[in-house]
């Protein structure tokens, strides 16, 4: 299990999300491609990030559509 995946993940996320939303499904998959050329780009891998949190994609996806803009993330 990667820690430091999961936390690149939820930070990564919190930068992120407040600017997708609204963002198609599309779009989520090109959210999913940054997300891991970003990590990459730190030495982090995508099985870092998805062994704790599965699929990158549905975790994007939920994230956008359970944001609530009205909460300090």
């Amino acid at each position: 299990m990667s820690t430091r995946g999961t936390n690149f993940l939820h930070q990564w996320l919190a930068n992120t999300v407040p600017e997708a939303v609204g963002t198609d499904v599309i779009s989520v998959s090109e959210l999913a491609q940054k997300l891991f050329a970003d990590a990459k780009a730190l030495g982090i891998s995508s099985t870092e990030i998805e062994e704790d949190t599965g699929s990158a994609y549905e975790t994007i996806l939920d994230a956008i559509v359970h944001h609530d803009p009205g909460v300090a993330g």
